[in-house]
């Protein structure tokens, strides 16, 4: 039944499908059927799943996002293990998620040369990224994973979330660049890069933190 639906969807870019009462074998189903190579995200949470088609300008702003933690973390010489778009889901739990980004920092020992992910031992991304209005579908996903940090960046805008006590809450600053207006240099980078251009925009950051970073 739900292959029969996936083969007529037509999801507009900045859309979202919400299918309700999917099983966990309907929701492997559809990844398959989907593939790696798709352009639409998936989030899956008490059996709802919910089918996204990005925009086209949420391709740069979520590479763009993802380098400036890139280059904080360079900077810092903070290691890290980055898993970009992965799906992450747990039978077991009834969820599924693909971050925008995401980054192993506290825990990245125990991730690096891994190729699969076994959630029932593996711990779940320190940071997350998300691009684009987050629904509850999405949240309730993060939750049952586990991340402690999540980045919400919708309407020019980017927000912090800390999991405190099984919800998200907002917080002024991350706690994994403690000494860093996180949410005002994402704001100046991607600005900056609109007027310069990407590389120039990065290149101006890593600049700027090698002196805050001197400074601190």
């Amino acid at each position: 039944m739900v292959t029969l639906q996936l083969q007529q969807l037509d999801v507009p870019p900045g859309q979202r499908l919400l299918i309700r009462e999917v099983d966990w074998s309907e929701f492997e189903q559809v990844l398959k059927e989907l593939s790696e190579k798709r352009a639409a995200r998936i989030a899956y949470s008490q059996k709802t799943l919910e089918i996204r088609m990005p925009l086209p300008q949420h391709e740069r702003e979520k590479s763009l996002i993802g380098d400036i933690v890139k280059i904080l973390l360079e900077e810092l010489e903070i290691d890290c293990e980055c898993f970009g778009s992965t799906t992450f889901k747990r039978q077991e739990m009834g969820y599924g998620i693909e971050p925008d980004k995401c980054f192993y920092i506290q825990n990245h020992a125990q991730m690096r040369g891994k190729r699969r992910l076994n959630l029932s031992v593996d711990p779940p991304p320190d940071l997350a990224i998300e691009v684009d209005v987050t629904s509850k579908t999405q949240l309730d996903a993060y939750v049952s994973l586990g991340v402690a940090e999540l980045w919400i960046y919708a309407s020019g805008e980017l927000n912090i979330y800390e999991l405190q006590s099984g919800q998200y809450q907002p917080v002024l600053i991350s706690s994994t660049f403690l000494n860093f207006p996180i949410v005002d240099l994402v704001a100046e980078v991607l600005a900056q890069s609109q007027q310069v251009g990407r590389s120039p925009a990065l290149r101006a950051f890593r600049q700027k933190i090698r002196n805050l970073n001197d400074t601190n």
